[in-house]
């Protein structure tokens, strides 16, 4: 089971829509996927349809990382309805505020990775969608990956914020998590006819240089409309919602290349 933290130390550069469409990828491909709501805005859990009434929550895991409480706070996506495969939720939870204090006890910091370990040979594939910013919970869920995905995009402040997030992975590698590793940069909301977009994504390469991951991903709507039906992108008609799914299939491999991840058959009809 490979586990992917998808992360941004800035808000609103479109980190939940990346795990949404890296969740469509997975799922479209037949990767057996669980997608970990660890923000407190819980859009992921919204975004995939699921139903939270009498499930438990991924503060309900923090509180006890027991295998039965873990199963308990996951549920299949509604996305399951489009096509066969697994596609589950750790259901989100604004309660998980509460465990995302600035100074984490190691015990705490550990305990998504206990959380996981339970459901180890359920998935192929963890994508944690995380706080946006540098906290405990941001913290547990990197001492629980094998990588880090940091989404920005090409403004001033979020290439900073980017430099911030590579630093903080390596702190937490060399001081607690000796496997975690930084996947890359994905650089989201890109419009290629803006000079300032341009600039910046060069001043990104110059600065992480191969870090920065191929394709960039253009700013378009549709995968704003499919995420407000709680649809996976993949299925959303229109060539531009066809383009962006291709580019999450680009992304989707560089994961599967970096976890060894096994291919699985495509499930679209």
């Amino acid at each position: 089971m490979h586990v992917l933290s998808v992360s941004s130390l800035k808000g609103g550069v479109g980190k939940t829509t990346v795990t949404l469409g890296l969740a469509s990828a997975a799922f479209a491909r037949g990767v057996r996927t669980l997608v970990v709501d660890l923000d407190p805005q819980s859009d992921v859990s919204t975004g995939m349809d699921i139903q939270v009434a009498g499930r438990l929550n991924v503060a309900d895991v923090l509180a006890n990382p027991k295998e039965k409480t873990v199963r308990q706070a996951i549920t299949s996506s509604g996305w399951a309805k489009v096509h066969p495969g697994t596609i589950d939720v750790m259901i989100g939870s604004p309660s998980a505020i509460n465990f995302d204090g600035p100074h984490p006890s190691v015990r705490d910091v550990w305990k998504m990775e206990e959380a996981l370990a339970t459901i180890e040979a359920d998935y192929d594939l963890v994508l944690i969608d995380c706080a946006p910013s540098l906290n405990a919970l941001t913290r547990t869920a990197w001492a629980a990956s094998d990588r880090v995905i940091v989404v920005t995009e090409p403004g001033l402040f979020s290439v900073a914020a980017a430099d911030r997030a590579l630093r903080a992975i390596e702190e937490i590698r060399r001081g607690l998590s000796p496997r975690l590793q930084p996947l890359g940069i994905v650089v989201n909301r890109v419009r290629p006819q803006s000079i300032e977009h341009q600039f910046r994504i060069k001043e990104l390469r110059d600065m992480f240089g191969p870090l920065v991951l191929s394709p960039q991903l253009p700013e378009r709507t549709s995968l704003q409309q499919a995420q407000g039906a709680a649809k996976p992108l993949h299925i959303w008609p229109g060539d531009s919602a066809q383009e962006l799914a291709a580019d999450f299939d680009s992304l989707l491999d560089r994961v599967m290349r970096t976890g060894r991840i096994p291919v699985a058959e495509d499930t679209r009809s």
